[in-house]
């Protein structure tokens, strides 16, 4: 088993390796490119994203506060969490100042995306919006649109496995609990007890379908959201001394060449690059498949109110957790990575206990994104074959929880990095090929005048 594995992290490893440039340029050199075509507008329109984001249309969907509150369930949790001590760890603090740097970028790409989602998009017979890269790639590019949709869906279908965060929840629960100490059956077993309780629980959810997902998001992660940010920010008030000394050592770190990152300077960045494309997933395509739901006509009105997600996600939850990290030492600690070094940064810094706090919240978090990823998955099966079979991707999900379970960190993250990759290709080239949809309804509301 263990040999097995090991063969798997290094194909993994090598297949990822041509893809990492091709993502640093897609999205940094296809952001840099859509914030020169909107001159940078709707980044000076958050104003007017939070006053959308609590107001409602009379049409059918669901509501934009729901669309960002299912986005954010899927990615508000392990990825700001173990993500962000996985990038530290791998790379030393500057890499927040390329998270910060790509979540910027990130902002105006989820503009871009979920605007395109809702103006090019299907209505089902029930009246029922139905949006995503798929359905604008396939409506707004004539000739090789459905292809580059077939692709994308197809990578999809492995993208959303909830590959990382069922191994980072089981991880957790194996190093705060230990529950060897209480019936020593094995850590292998006890993974696999894990895996299928997680599976079970998930199940009861997302079989109920996307209301049934959207109800329970809506309800638990703006209140975990919340706990988290004040636990964060008191930590952090409680050694402000270190505040300014930290963040001049991650701005140090940042262009730092002789970084001990693997691949140097370079190698810094797209770590950076990446951890942050999996912190809000912008440039992937997910979002737009919850945003393509909603009750907006007009495209840019949910463009504004998806544009929060990396802000809230990226710029503000990494943001406290790499600090909390970085002020604790914990990363300084030799053996500890992922959820494991931000549990005892936690714990340093908080009363002895916050592990306990944290490990409550991760498990919240984690169920949260273990629901909303499933409705990713089944919306590209979905389109792969016919819209009513898509629940049909379901079995295979809450089977692939179990396998999530009982693997090492290196293996899920290869895999997330591989089919994110893969994910990124045709939708970044779909974005940037319709990007005049989006620049037209933007003159069409005044907003370069």
């Amino acid at each position: 088993m263990t040999e097995w594995i090991s063969n798997l992290e290094l194909l993994l490893q090598n297949l990822i390796k041509p893809l990492e440039w091709f993502m640093l340029f897609a999205i940094i050199g296809g952001g840099l490119y859509l914030s020169l075509q909107s001159r940078g507008y709707p980044l000076l329109k958050i104003k007017k994203a939070f006053k959308l984001l609590f107001s409602k249309e009379e049409n059918k969907g669901i509501s934009r506060f729901q669309a960002l509150s299912a986005v954010l369930a899927a990615t508000v949790g392990l990825g700001n969490i173990s993500g962000v001590a996985i990038a530290i760890h791998m790379g030393g603090p500057g890499v927040l100042v390329w998270m910060w740097i790509t979540a910027a970028i990130g902002m105006i790409i989820k503009f871009y995306s979920c605007t395109l989602a809702v103006q090019l998009r299907e209505i089902e017979a029930d009246g029922e919006p139905l949006g995503g890269p798929m359905y604008y790639m396939k409506i707004g590019i004539n000739k090789w649109g459905k292809s580059l949709a077939v692709w994308f869906s197809i990578a999809g279908l492995f993208g959303v496995l909830p590959a990382f965060t069922a191994n980072q929840l089981t991880q957790t629960f194996m190093n705060v609990v230990d529950p060897n100490s209480y019936l020593n059956i094995g850590d292998f077993q006890w993974k696999l007890i894990l895996g299928i309780l997680l599976s079970l629980a998930s199940a009861l959810v997302i079989f109920g379908g996307l209301k049934s997902i959207i109800k329970v998001t809506s309800n638990l992660v703006p209140v975990m959201v919340g706990l988290y940010f004040f636990m964060g920010l008191y930590m952090i008030l409680s050694n402000i001394g270190e505040v300014i000394p930290t963040f001049k050592l991650i701005f140090f770190e940042a262009f730092n060449l002789k970084t001990a990152v693997t691949g140097g300077f370079w190698g810094l960045i797209i770590l950076g690059v990446r951890r942050a494309v999996f912190s809000n997933e912008s440039g992937i395509g997910t979002a737009p498949m919850y945003h393509g739901q909603s009750q907006s006509q007009k495209g840019t009105d949910e463009g504004l109110v998806a544009m929060l997600g990396p802000l809230l996600d990226t710029v503000l939850v990494c943001t406290i957790t790499g600090l909390v990290l970085i002020i604790s030492g914990a990363y300084k600690v030799e053996g500890l990575n992922g959820i494991v070094l931000t549990l005892e940064a936690f714990r340093r810094l908080f009363f002895g206990f916050g592990d306990i706090l944290l490990l409550l919240m991760v498990f919240v978090f984690g169920i949260s994104t273990l629901f909303t990823y499933s409705y990713y998955g089944v919306k590209c099966f979905g389109f792969l074959t016919k819209i009513k079979w898509g629940n049909y991707y379901n079995y295979f999900y809450v089977g692939s929880i179990i396998f999530s379970a009982l693997v090492t960190v290196e293996v899920v993250i290869g895999i997330i990095d591989l089919s994110f990759a893969l994910m990124c290709i045709p939708n970044m080239i779909s974005i940037l090929y319709l990007s005049n949809h989006v620049k037209k309804e933007m003159q069409g509301r005044k907003w370069f005048s």
